[in-house]
């Protein structure tokens, strides 16, 4: 009778993903199935398609291959940017993307008047040459800035549980410093100002080695540090 019932819901139930006695079913088929092996893949990047047209050989190679068709979010345009749109699928909450999105460009736009306003107040033109206007430029920065290099893991040895330092790997890296830098920006203590705002100024701080993002990444480097002891138990 079970395994009728679960025919049936099978039969009667088609998502991309759904939940069937605590067993997941995946039905997304792989990408680029379509195409024979022969098929060179799309460059879309302007910096790689920049390199395909100064190498003779690359170029000759995608003159007489075949080459797959593009995906639909894969764009040449100089405004694709593949670190923004990750952050923005990050601190996007209840689906709602648009606005995330929006928010994120407020807090662009508010990082560009804020340098601005330190760019006309410089006196000197060295002072002036040290600011950065670009808020995409101070963006990656920041993200670069607060990625940790060591994180503490639980490993129970004996009945003792030991936080084990053990080095990040790059993708959890971006994803702490993304994390960390979206929390700070949704902490309520300042009530009066705005989302964007705040995350304006998280990612300015940032960008100069500065604020709470950054103090989070060196507390938890001392602390690595500081359980240095127990380095050994990753591989016990």
């Amino acid at each position: 009778m079970r395994h009728l019932l679960l025919r049936f819901i099978c039969k009667a139930i088609s998502p991309q993903e759904f939940r069937i006695n605590s067993v997941f079913f995946q039905t997304c088929p792989p990408l680029y199935t379509m195409y024979p092996k022969n098929f060179l893949e799309p460059v879309y990047k302007p910096t790689e398609i920049d390199q395909v047209q100064e190498d003779e050989e690359l170029r000759a190679n995608y003159e007489y291959a075949p080459i797959k068709a593009a995906l639909n979010w894969q764009t040449s345009s100089v405004f694709h940017d593949p670190l923004v749109n990750k952050f923005v699928s990050m601190a996007t909450f209840t689906g709602l993307k648009n606005s995330s999105r929006q928010q994120l460009h407020k807090a662009f736009r508010r990082i560009k008047e804020i340098q601005l306003t330190k760019y006309h107040k410089a006196e000197t033109e060295e002072d002036k040459q040290k600011i950065i206007l670009n808020p995409f430029e101070i963006f990656h920065l920041a993200v670069e800035n607060c990625k940790p290099i060591m994180e503490l893991c639980p490993v129970r040895r004996g009945g003792i549980r030991y936080q084990v330092p053990t080095p990040v790997m790059s993708n959890r890296q971006r994803f702490l410093a993304m994390d960390w830098l979206i929390a700070a920006a949704r902490d309520h203590d300042q009530k009066n100002d705005t989302y964007s705002n705040r995350l304006a100024i998280e990612l300015i701080d940032a960008a100069h080695n500065d604020g709470r993002v950054v103090k989070k990444k060196q507390d938890l480097h001392r602390q690595c540090e500081a359980n240095r002891a127990y380095a050994h138990y990753r591989w016990v």
